[in-house]
């Protein structure tokens, strides 16, 4: 490996990346890594952490209202969306400087520039023209927001980049998308006071969810004000001469907003990356081909994280990017494991959820038992809050193993990680039935549902 610069070097600094690189380094690996923006990628910088943020945020609105239910008084109470912003991008920038200097202290040398691929083994660095040479090369560039170039007037429109940098903040916005960050989105800007419509082309928002889960979501935003329209589209945007937009549905409506946001999926970083000067094939989206390994079609470069288009969560990546380095440098091939992966939709109310939903369950077991509650947690009784939680447990009738749990509410996201250990044990019902309920707490329902709701036989509901 001595003829090569490095024994691995990365293309892309986000969360898969540099978690390759920084512990390639500490095994004493000579790695360079190149980001032509900053470290982080789409988790840190543009994505998970500051709409985190955001979504704190905007729960204030609610608090507020609800604290005269506690015997708070809290006045007159005013939003500054700049004080937002600086406090947002100084986080944002301490966490950019933990990721730079746990590659540093690693040994890894940090090129700051684009990087594209000009042979199996050689990285061109546009920023300085130098071309560095590799054994082993991971590529881990991510994606990005679909900007829908075939909408006319897409050029008006801003993605979740965009509204992580907004000027002001709108009176109106236009939301177009389904998808969680759609959905995230939707209530962060309603929840800062922003007239919200969410255009969906689906029957209802979140697809791949749990049909309670989606059901629940989308009355319980109507409930609060959002205005959801589905099996609708934009057919165009057009921008007035007071700067205003209009947006133009399918169904023939006009909408007036001061921003549209297009939330309709995103697409993989594979262009211009010189992929075909090495040999590494693309699927039909530009997602890079990879095998159980995250090997790529060239045997000695890799791809991790959503530029590969397997499952695009960072913890994800991540893991892809263990996995890389036990198969690559540890003589210990490993394939990463997709099965039971806990997420979160930080919607308003959240969700958590983990393993197959009921449509999902009902395909692959002839028999399921249904637990599912409906109520009001504690947290809304004294402000006179009717929103309600919904909790669900899935069981193969079976063998008695829970399968699937679903939960939206207040902490539905912390109680999604717990329950990941659960099902990635594979538990029974019985052994939720043995555990003793913290109480009193939303999440001592999941221990505490005795009695089927209902079954699930052949695929058809009983009872």
């Amino acid at each position: 490996m001595a003829q090569y610069d490095y024994d691995l070097f990365v293309i892309g600094g986000g969360s898969g990346g540099v978690r390759a690189a920084r512990l390639a380094g500490a095994m004493g690996k000579r790695v360079g890594l190149a980001e032509e923006y900053r470290m982080g990628g789409t988790c840190v910088i543009r994505g998970c952490v500051p709409k985190k943020l955001f979504v704190y945020a905007s729960q204030y609105s609610e608090h507020i209202e609800d604290a005269p239910g506690y015997g708070w008084s809290v006045g007159e109470a005013s939003f500054d969306w700049p004080s937002l912003i600086a406090a947002k991008d100084k986080e944002i920038a301490r966490l950019e400087g933990l990721y730079r200097k746990g590659l540093e202290s690693n040994g890894v040398t940090v090129h700051e520039s684009r990087a594209k691929l000009v042979s199996r083994h050689e990285v061109l660095l546009e920023a300085t023209g130098k071309t560095v040479t590799a054994d082993q090369i991971l590529v881990a560039v991510g994606g990005r927001p679909n900007l829908h170039d075939a909408l006319p007037g897409h050029e008006h429109c801003i993605t979740s980049n965009g509204a992580f940098h907004l000027e002001e903040l709108p009176k109106a916005v236009i939301i177009e998308g389904g998808g969680y960050i759609a959905v995230e989105f939707a209530n962060i800007f309603h929840g800062l006071g922003v007239d919200t419509t969410l255009v969906y082309r689906g029957q209802k928002i979140l697809g791949g969810f749990d049909e309670d889960l989606r059901d629940h979501l989308q009355q319980t935003m109507i409930d609060k004000g959002i205005r959801v329209i589905c099996h609708q589209v934009l057919d165009r945007v057009d921008k007035r001469s007071d700067g205003r937009l209009h947006g133009h549905l399918s169904g023939g409506d006009v909408l007036v907003a001061d921003q549209v946001m297009l939330a309709i999926g995103r697409v993989p970083n594979t262009d211009n990356l010189g992929l075909h000067h090495a040999g590494v094939e693309t699927d039909a989206r530009g997602s890079i081909v990879v095998d159980d390994f995250s090997r790529t079609t060239a045997d000695n470069i890799w791809a991790v994280g959503d530029v590969t288009n397997r499952m695009q969560l960072t913890p994800v990546a991540i893991h892809e990017a263990m996995c890389f380095l036990e198969t690559a440098f540890k003589e210990n091939p490993t394939r990463p494991d997709y099965d039971t992966i806990p997420t979160a939709v930080f919607s308003q109310p959240e969700i958590g959820t983990v393993g197959l939903t009921e449509e999902q369950a009902a395909e692959k077991y002839a028999e399921l038992e249904v637990y599912r509650a409906s109520f009001r947690p504690m947290h809304n009784i004294l402000p006179g809050r009717d929103e309600k939680m919904l909790m669900k447990l899935i069981v193969d009738a079976e063998s008695r193993i829970v399968v699937g749990a679903h939960v939206i509410g207040p902490g539905a996201g912390e109680m999604a990680q717990l329950l990941g250990i659960s099902l990635k044990a594979r538990c029974t019902k019985d052994v939720f039935d043995a555990t003793m309920a913290v109480h009193p707490t939303a999440a001592e329902e999941l221990v505490t549902m005795y009695t089927p709701s209902y079954r699930v036989k052949n695929g058809e509901r009983l009872g």
